[in-house]
């Protein structure tokens, strides 16, 4: 049977947008350059109290997909859990990441699930549903290696990797370098950006850290960078417009993200195609995945004044920080990431 209409399955937390809604967006528009009809379907999701989430992961196995308005769906992609779990005969996975806190995020300071009382057992029935229903897919890709281990580490099912372009990769460029290092991120726990406050009260060069992105707990940020006098070298810009954005990146001395165990990381490749070297955490997931340390970046322990040492390093050695970018951008342009290759790979999946 051709494919002619093909529904892409995610989830939403409502009023919330970031790299998971562009990453489908992204594929929906491939998939109409190519000539097909294609469409999002988010379902919002609430993951408290843990019941919520039981409730949302029925909701998508309840839901008929196969056809609607009269039109057949011929392809259905999950992307998000508990969207994946859809039921359809002709189904391919492209799963940006499964519910962490079941998983890498149990029991650290980020998970939101282990705390209740109920905590275990909904994990046990997440691990069950993935376990269940991932493998109904003719084909599983991940967006990162990382995603992919975590398949094969806690459900034993196999995936492949499958890169694609960040957002803004074709406005990128190199611009000036200047005396700061970049962090453009939504401002919350798992990301991370106390450390770079922290680090920058133990530097010995003048290097500035700006900050771009929305805070739900802005004066949270704000007392941390009063605690360590560090206000004259720290920039909270909040949310800015994409020229902004494009302008911050290209004039920048260094791109600073340390999330925890990311699943993919959209800053590690802006960055690079920015021609920056790129600091990430040890720890960082799929935000480490294209870095070599003194290659393309500098990868630093979770630690302020490790990381306090990898800012001056790029600050006190501005040539090979230079150098450090350049390669950046060649190594991922010579990867060639592109949604037609994404498009290609899914469309054959689906047989």
């Amino acid at each position: 049977m051709a494919i002619r209409n093909i529904l892409i399955c995610t989830t939403q937390v409502p009023f919330t947008t970031g790299g998971a809604e562009s990453h489908a967006e992204g594929l929906r528009r491939a998939l109409a350059g190519a000539g097909y009809n294609a469409e999002v379907a988010a379902l919002p999701f609430k993951w408290y109290p843990p019941a919520e989430i039981v409730r949302g992961t029925l909701a998508w196995r309840l839901l008929d997909v196969t056809e609607a308005n009269g039109k057949p769906v011929d392809l259905v992609v999950g992307m998000k859990f508990p969207a994946y779990t859809v039921a359809h005969p002709r189904k391919v996975l492209w799963v940006m990441h499964q519910y962490r806190s079941a998983y890498n995020l149990w029991g650290t300071p980020f998970d939101d699930l282990s705390t209740y009382p109920e905590g275990a057992r909904v994990r046990d029935l997440i691990r069950h549903c993935d376990e269940r229903f991932i493998p109904e897919a003719r084909k599983v890709f991940a967006n990162s290696r990382t995603v992919a281990e975590r398949l094969a580490r806690y459900n034993r099912i196999e995936s492949e990797p499958l890169y694609h372009p960040p957002p803004r990769a074709s406005m990128l460029r190199a611009g000036a370098q200047g005396d700061y290092v970049f962090y453009p991120s939504r401002m919350e726990p798992q990301k991370r950006q106390e450390l770079l406050i922290e680090a920058m009260y133990f530097t010995r060069t003048p290097v500035r850290a700006v900050f771009a992105g929305s805070a739900r707990e802005r004066a949270h940020y704000e007392s941390l960078i009063k605690h360590y006098g560090v206000g004259d070298r720290i920039s909270l810009r909040g949310f800015v417009d994409e020229a902004q954005m494009v302008d911050l990146y290209a004039n920048a001395l260094g791109v600073c993200y340390l999330p925890f165990d990311e699943d993919y990381g959209y800053v590690t490749l802006e960055g690079m195609l920015s021609s920056k070297p790129v600091v990430v955490p040890r720890d960082g997931g799929g935000a480490t995945e294209f870095i070599e340390h003194g290659s393309e970046g500098l990868v630093s322990d979770p630690d302020p004044r490790a990381l306090a040492e990898c800012l001056d390093e790029l600050y006190a050695d501005r040539d090979r920080a230079r150098r450090m970018g350049a390669r950046g951008r060649q190594k991922l342009l010579a990867l060639n990431l592109s949604w037609e290759n994404v498009v290609e790979k899914i469309i054959n999946a689906a047989g």
